[in-house]
């Protein structure tokens, strides 16, 4: 015969129920809790990574300075050496042979080229990474189009040799290169800056500035600004962006400039370049004068003449 359950039975059951859904519940509330703070843990600890691998900088001085060493100053080797062999060509001497000039010239790009390329910079400075790439091309073309003129330099007179090489599309090209490589530098020398400095005064580089707007910009601002006008008019020198710079602010300061009726840099530039009034090295000789309190990066072009 079944036994039937009592109240208290009935009262029994539904508190062990009850008891049971309250220990469910607080079991599962205990979970989501656990999981929100692991969550928030992690997600601390992520942006702290983030955090910590940003610390150094992209642009640091120290990266500067390795991308001055590795890359900037190979280039800059076979730069001063086209100048130097042109220049020889130019002149006609009689003891130069344009043939073997141009081949020596070839030679070294191609081994200059050789070491860049086995040479990288880190995705996190996407300007020097830039600065690299347009370096390799350039000497690529200048390694190319130079061979091409082997077997017939010696038979153009050296001004002529000269003037078809500087329409040759390679080698205009090869210029190009070099120009946006500088120009990619010298805007990291700005990010490293602006990471000294947030209140720095930036420009569009792709705008006139007048010679007012110019006094107010800082060292490293107007030097960008001055590769980018090289860049714009596809001038390959052999000075310095900063050399061209100091002579500006020379031409402003003396007065010259107003003198002369220019009223931007673009002008004045023009001016310099035409009347072959910038020389490697006046940066240096000026700038304890111009620039003793103007913040730089410990990079050697700033600090010598060489």
């Amino acid at each position: 015969m079944d036994k039937r359950l009592t109240r208290t039975d009935y009262l029994f059951a539904l508190m062990f129920i009850f008891m049971l859904v309250c220990i469910l519940g607080a079991f599962f509330y205990g979970l989501q809790i656990g999981q929100q703070k692991s969550e928030q843990k992690y997600e601390k600890l992520l942006h702290a990574g983030k955090e910590v691998a940003a610390e150094p900088g992209a642009y640091d001085q120290q990266i500067l300075v390795s991308y001055y060493h590795t890359i900037y100053l190979p280039f800059r080797e076979f730069q001063s050496k086209w100048f130097e062999q042109t220049s020889q060509i130019e002149s006609q001497n009689s003891t130069v042979e344009a043939s073997a000039v141009l081949k020596e010239l070839s030679k070294l790009a191609d081994k200059q080229y050789k070491a860049l390329q086995a040479k990288s910079m880190p995705a996190s400075s996407p300007l020097l990474q830039e600065a690299h790439q347009s370096y390799v091309k350039s000497l690529k073309l200048f390694t190319d189009a130079l061979k091409s003129y082997g077997s017939k330099a010696n038979s153009l007179p050296g001004s002529q040799l000269l003037a078809e090489m500087n329409k040759n599309e390679f080698i205009i090209e090869a210029k190009r290169q070099a120009l946006l490589s500088q120009k990619n530098y010298y805007a990291s020398v700005v990010k490293w800056n602006e990471s000294m400095d947030f209140s720095l005064k930036t420009i569009d580089t792709n705008k006139q500035v007048t010679l007012e707007e110019w006094k107010q910009l800082n060292l490293n601002v107007k030097n960008l600004y001055i590769t980018a006008q090289l860049l714009n008019g596809k001038t390959f020198t052999p000075y310095y962006p900063q050399d061209v710079t100091i002579r500006i602010d020379d031409f402003i300061a003396s007065g010259q400039g107003s003198k002369l009726g220019t009223t931007n840099v673009s002008q004045m530039l023009d001016l310099l370049l035409s009347t072959d009034a910038i020389r490697s090295g006046d940066f240096a000789k000026g700038k304890a004068k111009w620039y003793s309190n103007e913040l730089l990066p410990q990079l050697p072009f700033f600090l010598d003449a060489n």
